[in-house]
């Protein structure tokens, strides 16, 4: 008999190819970290891009790794904190100012609501809708970069914020899968935060990291610097889009393209090869081993140039101590953390997970740092009188508390 969910916290992020699901809990035999206790995956045919386009498509999948989770857990799923993806998603920076009243002229934590509510007084499309919201840092009287001004004394507070918002339709068809799946999302969130959480170090979130998270058909871009979001993105090319360009240029089909990509795609040319085969449906098929390095080549550069051009619209072009973390399936592309470097002129690495423990040897791939993000916000994102006693603070991660629970999607 499964026990149904109480202290454990779920990740479900809904990719344009794949759904995945974590299940976590607190490890209290692990000094404070997270345990994975659960884990499924299942193909995903409803989405495009990152938007829903069949509903019932992607209510199955999300049952099909729900379902498959529950069975290595034991536990029975009910909510889960899940990712918001697609090209409609925009960041922008905004600003916020207000007078404080007070008699003694003390910065309270209401008064910082306030000037962050403020922050929120924008004109958007009707449309569209706020998901969340950054405070990257607050000035008080003219003195700038504070990051938490409850305490102080003024009487002119500012905030410096960065807004994401998202199409409301595409929301409501989300919304409108996991009913259908039977499933509540406690929070929505940006895949990218999520990877944020699952893969850097609070040194890198200080330095200025870029984190990549290129799925199958789009990638998640954001910007941590001081410990804050400073820029979130979402770029409409991923891993789809080099199969479609290895389908074209090879004059084959898709899951051959698919084999392809899978098998031979490389951005680390071996200069002894000439030809590669791929077997299918019971045959041999050759290729010119230069034909897929070359399409490869074209499309992952193609794919950093617009990362580059997100980075001077913020003025970080090649301006990251950090560097740059890639992480998502296509991170598994032989050679990308080199050809990102040479690229972007940044350090670049594959970002690996962070404070984990239990089940890691099968969610260690950076296909799942998303969704493991996911699981972490899951519990971070959670009122402190509802997490387990010892628990991790979620001033650990750093970004986590800055998320105005008026937000929330419970």
């Amino acid at each position: 008999m499964r026990e149904t969910q109480n202290n454990c916290f779920v990740g479900l992020d809904i990719g344009t190819s794949t759904v995945r699901c974590v299940i976590g809990m607190m490890d209290p035999g692990s000094d404070g970290k997270i345990s994975i206790i659960g884990h499924g995956s299942a193909l995903n045919n409803g989405m495009r891009k990152g938007i829903v386009v069949h509903v019932d498509d992607v209510a199955g999948a999300i049952v099909q790794a729900i379902t498959e989770a529950e069975r290595i857990s034991g536990q029975q799923i009910h909510r889960a904190t899940v990712n918001v993806n697609g090209s409609h998603v925009i960041g922008f920076n905004s600003k916020g100012v207000i007078a404080i009243s007070a008699a003694n002229r003390e910065i309270t934590q209401e008064d910082r609501m306030r000037v962050e509510e403020a922050a929120t007084v924008v004109s958007i499309p009707a449309n569209r809708e706020i998901i969340q919201f950054f405070a990257k840092n607050y000035s008080l009287d003219g003195q700038q970069n504070i990051k938490d001004p409850v305490g102080m004394r003024g009487v002119r507070l500012e905030v410096d914020a960065h807004i994401v918002t998202a199409a409301t339709p595409n929301l409501r068809n989300l919304t409108h899968a996991l009913e259908k799946a039977e499933i509540e999302a406690t929070n929505y969130t940006v895949s990218s935060l999520a990877s944020v959480e699952a893969v850097l170090t609070r040194q890198q979130k200080e330095a200025g990291t870029l984190v990549l998270d290129i799925g199958a058909g789009t990638t998640n871009f954001i910007v941590i610097e001081d410990g804050e979001v400073q820029h979130v993105a979402v770029i409409p090319v991923g891993g789809t889009n080099l199969t479609n360009d290895l389908a074209i240029g090879l004059k084959t089909d898709l899951d051959v393209a698919e084999k392809v990509k899978i098998e031979h795609a490389t951005l680390k040319r071996d200069s002894s090869k000439t030809t590669v085969t791929v077997k299918t449906r019971n045959q041999a098929l050759p290729f010119i081993y230069s034909d897929i390095c070359m399409i490869t080549e074209a499309r992952i550069e193609e794919l950093f140039e617009l990362v580059d051009k997100e980075l001077h619209k913020i003025k970080k072009s090649r301006k990251l101590p950090g560097g740059v973390v890639i992480i998502g399936g296509t991170a598994n592309l032989p050679g990308i953390a080199e050809f990102a470097r040479e690229q972007l002129q940044l350090p670049a690495r594959v970002g690996h997970l962070q404070n984990i423990s239990g089940l890691v040897d099968t969610v260690e791939g950076p296909a799942y740092c998303s969704v493991v993000g996911l699981m972490m916000l899951d519990m971070l994102l959670l009122p402190t009188v509802l997490l387990p006693q010892n628990s991790i603070s979620p001033v650990n991660f750093g970004l986590a508390d800055k998320l105005l629970k008026r937000f929330k999607k419970s």
